[in-house]
């Protein structure tokens, strides 16, 4: 256990807290039983190692990290840990990598039946193991999710300001005021094309090749997240990553499933399932046609565009860069569905939004929006795109 504290203690000691996510205001603490989710690099261990250093004394043995990626944890279970922990006065255990440890999901429960007086904290993937939809952990358990840096985020990293987020009612009827308010303290254009390309993971703040680590990162998602927890077998693994960059070189293309199944060798249904593996892991994003019953994606582009640039083998055009940002920026708390007109998304059901160049549609329709990149400065219902990187 002393082991434990003193790396607790070393972690602690070299945490920056100088910029915080904004997640961190928005949990509430004193429930019992904690997740935070997030998928790989954007920051999860950083994360649960900033709410201790903030809030516990180290030298107190009230709060303690671990991590299961720890050999001790192989013949050793959370719930005797976490009762020894009690009985040294512990109060607050954050559980990072959790899971990695066979049985976690019972064992949180079992340390939440057990012991009253503990709070734990646990991190892990964003990738559901098979059929625990109904179980008891995500009945006990307050879930929040953990985001790649917005704009609006990464912008304030760089310039060490405190932009706010921006509501998309703000964005769309009131383009010329809320872009004027920031305007007046930052011009985003000229940080956009750098978010684009390496501003959604943190660690692109690390002195390392960020495509080299991106590319690490999002291994380690198909091999363990994917694999490991979804119990596909490791000689499978070549048809994941290759379905993924094909899906990445599709571009504007609705998915042919078929020629998908006959690229990688294997059937449509499996091609369905390991596309939904992959949006599970945040590496793309299905979006489905709004009429019907959807039976596969219109479209699918990559989750954000950093991922965009260091996947495809070559530059990819500026409307599929900006329709990822658009996507990325809008999903997550905004339906967005296509619409039968080209080149068009709906959001929340009937919010028409054309993603295109300023020089693009020049007849405009007075029922769409216009998310124009290229410009940095709209006005009626032409928007400049990077506004809605502030939604967040």
């Amino acid at each position: 256990m002393e082991n434990f504290f003193q790396r607790h203690a070393f972690l602690v000691e070299h945490t920056d807290t100088t910029m915080t996510r904004p997640l961190m205001n928005e949990i509430d603490w004193s429930h019992r039983l904690i997740g935070i989710k997030g998928p790989r690099g954007v920051g999860k261990t950083t994360f649960l190692l900033q709410y201790a250093k903030k809030n516990f004394n180290v030298n107190m043995g009230r709060c303690l990290y671990i991590n299961m990626n720890s050999f001790y944890f192989q013949g050793r279970g959370i719930v005797d840990f976490a009762e020894e922990f009690v009985k040294r006065g512990g109060k607050v255990l954050i559980i990072d990598q959790i899971f990695k440890q066979n049985g976690w999901q019972e064992e949180l429960c079992e340390c939440y039946h057990r012991f009253p007086g503990l709070h734990i904290i646990y991190g892990t993937t964003t990738v559901e193991r098979p059929n625990d939809e109904d179980d008891e952990l995500n009945r006990i358990s307050h879930n929040y999710v953990l985001h790649g840096f917005s704009f609006r985020e990464y912008i304030n990293l760089q310039t060490q300001g405190n932009l706010p987020r921006i509501s998309l009612e703000d964005i769309l009827y009131r383009t010329e005021i809320t872009q004027k308010n920031i305007l007046l303290k930052v011009r985003p254009w000229n940080y956009l094309q750098n978010y684009l390309h390496h501003g959604y993971y943190p660690f692109y703040l690390e002195k390392h090749n960020f495509t080299e680590s991106l590319l690490k990162a999002v291994n380690t998602m198909l091999e363990v997240d994917i694999l490991f927890i979804k119990q596909i077998d490791v000689k499978y693994l070549t048809r994941l990553k290759k379905l993924l960059y094909l899906l990445t070189l599709s571009g504007d293309n609705s998915p042919n499933v078929s020629y998908l199944a006959q690229e990688i060798g294997t059937s449509r249904a499996t091609v369905t399932n390991y596309m939904n593996n992959l949006e599970e892991a945040r590496l793309i994003h299905q979006i489905y046609k709004t009429s019907g019953q959807p039976k596969k994606p219109a479209r699918i582009l990559m989750h954000n565009t950093n991922l965009l640039y260091s996947i495809l083998s070559g530059i990819p055009t500026d409307q599929e860069v900006m329709e990822t940002f658009f996507i990325n920026s809008i999903w997550r708390h905004h339906t967005v569905e296509v619409s039968k007109k080209t080149g068009v998304f709906i959001v929340d059901k009937d919010i028409n939004i054309c993603v295109c160049d300023r020089n693009k549609k020049k007849r405009k329709e007075d029922n769409i929006f216009y998310a124009r990149y290229n410009i940095e400065v709209g006005r009626e219902n032409d928007i400049p795109i990077w506004m809605f990187g502030f939604l967040y």
